[in-house]
């Protein structure tokens, strides 16, 4: 196929997706015209069958009593005046006389001459109108002898039938002579009246047609007139969905689509206000946990200084620790850490709630990255790795870290040794998973691990983590543009999976604020987490 017919069945099929897609979308205005086209179709074709009916029967029955009028005078004026026994000739001589009235019918006389013998005298000669041409029970009519009483005057009357011969219309009529005489039949072609009537019904077929074609144009008129405002209303609608809040429909007249226009604005109103409540109270609530927490950093770093110094009177072995203080100096220095580090990650949390965590990207050997981490933390003896080196993908080094000390620390705390981490990678994607050999996450839980501040169990509120962890890793994911999730393994324990893109950068990385960067001692640091998520 040449480039030219490549273009042209693509242009043929884009165009063919468009109509149907129309189509689709108009799919009220599609039904309105069919029902509109039903009823005047129904309308019109009821009109023009009665009309058709009416006039087929005024026409034929003013040809048929014109006809038959002629006849009977004929039959009185000059059959009557045959002599009772008329020869064939006779006969013959008066039905062509008959034949040339004003209707120009055909017409057969019988009668019987003065030996007895049946004799029959024809309009059209020996090969014209003859006896088998008349329905035997039109015969048997004419030749039957009615009795004469106050309601009959007469024994013999007219009888006519309509007979087609050849798809041609005919009309056939038949009487006698009153007082003796011969029998007359007559034959007249309708065909003319025909003629007119099939014309007359090519009139009203056309008339119906065109009616049918006016109904669908009036319906797509007002299907327009009526829908645009649907249509408008639909296209709000989805801006609304999309965030603009600022929507707003032009109202005019004073119709049910004029008030829904209305009603679309009112609540459009009521949402942008409320929307913008809530954005003012989020924002109102983010700053205030982030104002709270640059606060407390200025006394906890002397609190941490103070409680360093306890725990090193704690480690020595001077004895100088009075026995009786030590489990409160150790209580202290233990909450002095874990409100260290739930400060350091409500920062971190306020960062990706206002949208101002930065990726600093670079090329990571995944497996390096893993061996460092656990290196840091002294878990090498209860941490099992299956990563070959030399996997490199492009992300941000300090929030990889954080990512791994989180999934594998809640590992080492609520799962059971050795916890595996395992590596898999493909050109565009990462896959590390981090599985554990104990009890599993409850199936109630698994819904929440990740939610903030979750606690799996009411009769355990206070834990060592701050039940932000999870949370923290599973943010760090998405600002890469991967995902956590979380799993029972069909053999026993939990399985933490992170999916990270290889080789390029999110899709979306906020811009730098002008805020300070983010130090290493932003680093929230690895915490239990699966207790309370």
């Amino acid at each position: 196929m040449t480039q030219a017919h490549q273009g042209g069945a693509r242009g043929w099929t884009g165009a063919r997706k468009g109509v149907l897609s129309r189509l689709r979308f108009t799919s009220l205005r599609l039904r309105l015209v069919v029902v509109f086209g039903l009823v005047a179709l129904t309308a019109a074709v009821s009109a023009s069958g009665i009309a058709y009916w009416l006039n087929r029967e005024a026409v034929l029955t003013r040809a048929q009593d014109a006809v038959l009028r002629d006849f009977e005078q004929e039959m009185q004026n000059r059959a009557g005046a045959l002599p009772e026994r008329p020869t064939q000739d006779e006969l013959q001589h008066t039905a062509g006389q008959m034949a040339g009235s004003d209707q120009r019918f055909s017409v057969l006389l019988v009668a019987r001459d003065a030996d007895g013998r049946t004799v029959y005298g024809s309009s059209g000669g020996l090969s014209g109108f003859s006896l088998r041409d008349v329905p035997a029970s039109l015969r048997t009519a004419v030749n039957k002898t009615q009795k004469v009483d106050g309601a009959n005057k007469h024994p013999y009357h007219l009888y006519w039938q309509r007979v087609i011969d050849h798809d041609t219309p005919y009309l056939v009529a038949g009487t006698r002579v009153i007082g003796g005489g011969p029998t007359g039949y007559m034959l007249k072609s309708l065909e003319p009246e025909a003629k007119d009537l099939n014309s007359l019904a090519w009139s009203l077929g056309i008339a119906t047609a065109l009616a049918l074609i006016g109904s669908a144009l009036l319906a797509q008129a007002a299907a327009t007139t009526v829908l645009k405002p649907v249509q408008r209303l639909g296209t709000a609608a989805r801006r609304l969905g999309e965030g603009k809040l600022d929507t707003r429909l032009r109202v005019s007249g004073t119709d049910e689509l004029a008030d829904l226009s209305r009603t679309f604005n009112n609540a459009a109103e009521a949402l942008e206000k409320r929307v913008a409540d809530m954005a003012a109270r989020d924002e109102a609530s983010r700053r205030f946990v982030a104002d709270m927490s640059h606060e407390l950093r200025t006394p906890l770093t002397a609190i941490t200084a103070v409680t360093e110094v306890l725990e090193e009177e704690l480690e020595a072995e001077t004895g100088s620790m009075d026995p009786m203080i030590e489990p409160a100096v150790r209580l202290v220095v233990s909450e002095t850490r874990r409100l260290n580090d739930l400060v350091e990650n409500l920062m971190e949390v306020t960062r990706f709630d206002a949208g101002t965590a930065r990726l600093v990207l670079d090329d990571v050997d995944i497996a390096d990255q893993i061996t460092a981490c656990i290196d840091a933390r002294a878990w090498l003896d209860a941490v099992e790795l299956d990563a070959e080196r030399g996997i490199h993908a492009r992300l941000d080094p300090r929030r990889l870290d954080v990512i791994l000390a989180n999934l594998i620390g809640n590992a080492l705390k609520h799962g059971g040794s050795p916890v595996r981490v395992t590596v898999r990678a493909d050109d565009d994607s990462l896959v590390i998973e981090v599985q554990d050999h104990g009890p599993g996450i409850p199936e109630d839980v698994l819904p929440h691990v990740f939610d903030r501040f979750y606690k799996a169990s009411a009769s355990r509120p206070r834990s060592e983590g701050s039940g932000l962890g999870l949370s923290i890793a599973l943010e760090n994911a998405h600002i890469h543009g991967g995902e956590i999730t979380a799993a029972n393994s069909a053999d026993s324990g939990a399985v933490f999976t992170l999916r990270l893109p290889r080789g390029t950068a999110p899709a979306e990385e906020p811009a730098d604020d002008g805020q300070r960067p983010e130090s290493d001692t932003d680093q929230p640091k690895g915490e239990d987490s699966r207790g309370d998520a």
